[in-house]
């Protein structure tokens, strides 16, 4: 427990610093745009890995019983999960996190303007429904909160870099996923963001539910699902 706790600690301290600027613009300084998304992503990987395999370890304590529909909502709930992250990622974003930079939000936006932290949160809530354990709840119940409890920061910091224009940049864009979409202030459009994360989704998906999961983690999605 030692080590996974430690683990974690390590991963969500990693993932403060961007909301830090003075650490964050010194090492966008230091190492350029593309050096310190490289090297953020990089450790980044290898932090969750490492949670992700300490969390093995750790003695599985029951809080609920396992049951096939709990495993369907993980396969439902990743995958979404996984595209908002990707697409988000990989689509400009002034409001929110991203990789790229520029002032037109892509279409992603107007599913929601947080799509990375809203990913990673409904990725971390499937995972935690089919893992019903002490472990899990500790793991995916601090993921989610950590990504979900990030936003109103990363609002109050976007209002503030952006002034006048974040009034137009949030008007067709919401908070929660669709609402801006339901309401009727904006329209979903596909772009290369949008197309290349699907893409990758699909592939990631598949190769997971083709025993990718099972090599990894040692829990095959699609035994859990049709269990009896």
């Amino acid at each position: 427990m030692a080590e996974f706790l430690l683990a974690l600690f390590v991963f969500l301290t990693l993932h403060s610093i961007p909301a830090i600027p003075a650490i964050r613009e010194r090492l966008l300084f230091l190492l350029g745009r593309a050096g310190y998304f490289s090297l953020y992503s990089f450790a980044s990987i290898l932090a969750l890995a490492w949670v992700l395999y300490a969390a093995l370890d750790v003695d599985h304590i029951p809080l609920w019983q396992p049951s096939a529909w709990q495993a369907w909502v993980t396969m439902i709930a990743a995958p979404v999960g996984v595209f908002l992250v990707l697409a988000g990622l990989f689509s400009v974003n002034p409001l929110s996190v991203s990789i790229r930079q520029g002032q037109k939000p892509g279409s992603i936006v107007s599913v929601t303007r947080h799509p990375v932290l809203w990913g990673f949160a409904i990725w971390a809530l499937g995972h935690l429904v089919a893992n019903g354990d002490v472990r899990s709840l500790i793991l995916f119940g601090g993921f989610a909160l950590f990504a979900l409890g990030t936003i109103p920061m990363i609002e109050k910091r976007a209002r503030r870099r952006l002034g006048d224009q974040w009034q137009r940049q949030s008007a067709k864009t919401s908070i929660l996923p669709f609402a801006a979409l339901f309401t009727g202030r904006t329209r979903l459009s596909g772009d290369t963001p949008i197309a290349t994360a699907t893409v990758a989704t699909a592939v990631l998906t598949l190769w997971l539910l083709a025993g990718g999961h099972a090599a990894l983690f040692y829990a095959d999605p699609l035994l859990l699902a049709t269990a009896q």
